[in-house]
């Protein structure tokens, strides 16, 4: 079934899809849980260190996690730290493993697919979905980061890596670079839940072979004798925003990132839209 032609009533249905699909997933008591999982884990990181009666060793646990007894701003960072290589997947890949095998699983694909709109729009409209909880999820454990570390510690001007020292709302703003760095490592796996969508009419099938692929790029990051293998991993540059906190800051770790989701994108929707366009929707 090829897409229609583009026209006013076509891309005004298309809008009205986007708004419907935000409306959908953002109310969903299931996307909520998981933000208040992910707002979570920066809490029980404060928590657990004002409560310890020890200083954290330097070089021990997740990165910054010793100057978080210092600097509440640190919160921040270090659950975004911890986050990333296991629980922001997981709710990415529930996310996106369900955009399309979801509606088919319900039934309702079939009838979204008599809307105007067409299949590429639809396509882009579930990747569009994934993406803003992609921003969410990135902002809700920043959020609950920040509130957590101003609640529970001290918080001053902040020194970077470089050994610079910058304001406190110039640290803030560095914190939401690094949540916009995250956001922009996720857009990948995003991109390769919704072609795994598209294969099958059973979304947990979909949301389990996202995560797992992105436990095993990071399994395969971690093996040397692959290194060969490991600029071309999603999963890569998943760490690199370092340089987001160094005077000046560099972009340089921000564009190879950007640069590598970017292709995955490119290749993951290519292969998706070859699989959904010819594909019988039975349901």
């Amino acid at each position: 079934m090829p897409d229609e032609t583009a026209g006013p009533g076509v891309r005004t249905a298309g809008w009205a899809l986007l708004g419907s699909e935000l409306s959908v997933l953002f109310r969903r008591v299931r996307t909520w849980a998981m933000l208040l999982a992910l707002a979570a884990v920066p809490v029980l990181i404060a928590v657990a260190v004002r409560l310890s009666a020890r200083q954290v060793p330097p070089g021990r646990g997740p990165l910054f996690l010793d100057r978080v007894s210092q600097n509440g701003l640190f919160v921040a960072v270090t659950a975004m730290v911890v986050c990333v290589p296991l629980f922001l997947p997981l709710t990415v890949g529930v996310t996106a493993g369900d955009t399309i095998a979801g509606e088919a699983g319900l039934g309702t694909l079939r009838y979204l697919l008599l809307a105007p709109a067409g299949r590429v729009r639809l396509l882009l409209v579930k990747y569009a979905g994934a993406v803003a909880f992609c921003c969410a999820a990135t902002l809700a454990v920043a959020a609950a980061g920040a509130i957590a570390g101003v609640v529970l510690f001290p918080v001053g001007p902040v020194t970077l890596l470089s050994g610079d020292t910058i304001s406190v709302g110039e640290s803030a703003a560095r914190a939401l670079l690094i949540a916009a760095y995250i956001t922009v490592s996720l857009l990948g796996l995003s991109a390769i839940g919704l072609l795994i969508s598209t294969f099958t009419d059973v979304p947990v099938g979909a949301m389990a072979a996202t995560i797992v692929l992105a436990v095993v790029s990071q399994v395969l990051d971690n093996l040397p004798q692959l290194e060969w293998l490991h600029p071309w991993l999603f999963s890569h540059h998943w760490l690199g925003f370092a340089d987001l906190l160094r005077q000046p800051v560099s972009w340089d770790s921000f564009g190879d990132n950007a640069l590598l989701q970017g292709g995955y994108l490119l290749a993951c929707g290519a292969l998706a839209y070859a699989r959904f366009s010819n594909k019988d929707v039975l349901s």
